[in-house]
């Protein structure tokens, strides 16, 4: 098993709350971290029908009348249980009694919400991380191969062709989350819709015109983009806000969770053909943003990561993230060669801003130390291998 950056978190976490519980796409490698760091609870996974029907008969007696530690997977099947866990919870005060994990959103949100409000710490994993891959020594750390790989612990433990494992993930999320969350009437519709927002990665959210090219209703597409936020196929960069006296966008960027999953969907099938794709540089930047996104959450803080775009689109800066009252931006190229060009929107965001501090630029080349020398306070990152987001 690959070593996962957030399990320090998750431990912590366990000694601190009666319930712990971890939400994240699916294959994200919840259930494999939560077995490995618990390995003395029990183990129930409500996906199998028979456990499910066994909870739901008698969940007291499933829960072992409190007396058990327990890994309960896929929770969100039966969130009545969670009264229950609470119930025990309360009377006995054991902490990491209960390690809870889910991939649905709405329906865990909303049961942990009513019943477990401040008995649980709530985590949230997604898949491996550039970090991970580098301490665990596997995988090529290549632009494209990266892109085209994508993060899935499956692909790195198993092996299975980056093109195998989207094509099924995708088709089981369509068959199985898409009927759960939303009563889709023409699948072949919504699988359109995904592949038309996935060609759209990194750009700024238009529903009117994706319900014009996919032939549906505005209310529509909001649904269905809730309902893969929902199901953390998709999540939404918004814009940051301020009094920087200018009109800026209100509409946020959407992004993929995977980048192995987009390359799949825009139709590449080979990670040579990225090199020339028209969507290189947009697929780059969504591996960039959700990392530095995987880096918080692991962290167990919240994202915290915004873009910048005045209305005419003359100042734009790809990631922000903001800490401890500061704005880190971040301009994020997949070009293998720096120029000065590249640092010109963070320099102009600094002016802007007094709270922006420490600009990097972050591409897909060499790094060269007298890049950074040149270019003041923009510091130029390189390879993919190092991005880990700090000040150089």
């Amino acid at each position: 098993m690959i070593n996962r950056n957030q399990s320090a978190y998750i431990e912590r976490m366990a000694k601190s709350y009666p319930v712990v519980t971890i939400t994240g796409p699916r294959q994200s490698g919840k259930t494999t971290l939560v077995r490995t760091l618990f390995p003395k609870h029990e183990y129930c996974n409500l996906e199998a029908e028979d456990v499910l029907a066994i909870a739901k008969s008698d969940p007291r007696a499933f829960l072992g009348h409190g007396e058990k530690d327990m890994i309960i997977d896929e929770v969100q099947r039966f969130p009545a249980l969670l009264t229950y866990i609470q119930e025990l919870s309360d009377r006995n005060r054991r902490k990491g009694q209960f390690i809870l994990t889910g991939s649905s959103q709405p329906e865990l949100n909303a049961a942990v919400s009513e019943s477990l409000a401040g008995r649980t710490a709530i985590c949230t994993l997604l898949p491996l991380s550039i970090d991970e891959l580098k301490a665990a020594g596997i995988g090529s750390l290549e632009r494209d191969q990266l892109l085209w790989n994508g993060f899935m612990p499956r692909h790195y433990d198993d092996g299975p062709d980056p093109l195998a494992l989207y094509r099924d993930y995708f088709s089981t999320y369509v068959q199985r989350d898409v009927r759960k969350l939303v009563n889709v009437q023409d699948l072949d519709t919504f699988t359109v819709f995904v592949r038309i927002l996935a060609g759209r990665v990194g750009q700024l959210l238009n529903r009117e015109s994706l319900a014009r090219d996919v032939g549906i209703s505005v209310p529509t597409v909001v649904k269905w983009l809730n309902v893969l936020e929902a199901s953390f196929i998709i999540f939404r960069l918004r814009p940051y806000s301020n009094n920087f006296g200018k009109r800026q966008t209100k509409s946020p960027k959407i992004y993929f969770t995977e980048t192995g999953l987009v390359s799949y969907l825009v139709g590449i099938r080979d990670p040579s053909q990225l090199y020339s794709h028209p969507l290189v540089g947009h697929i780059f930047e969504n591996m960039v943003v959700v990392e530095a996104i995987k880096r918080r959450l692991n962290q167990g803080l919240d994202p915290d990561c915004w873009f910048y775009r005045n209305s005419s689109g003359s100042i734009e800066v790809d990631l922000i993230i903001e800490e401890g009252g500061k704005l880190y931006p971040r301009e994020i190229k997949s070009s293998s060669t720096f120029s000065a060009d590249m640092s010109v929107h963070l320099k102009t965001f600094c002016e802007l801003s007094p709270n922006a501090v420490h600009p990097i630029v972050v591409y897909a080349g060499a790094t060269h130390p007298e890049v950074a020398a040149n270019f003041a306070d923009t510091h130029a990152w390189c390879n993919v291998d190092h991005m880990t987001f700090k000040e150089s």
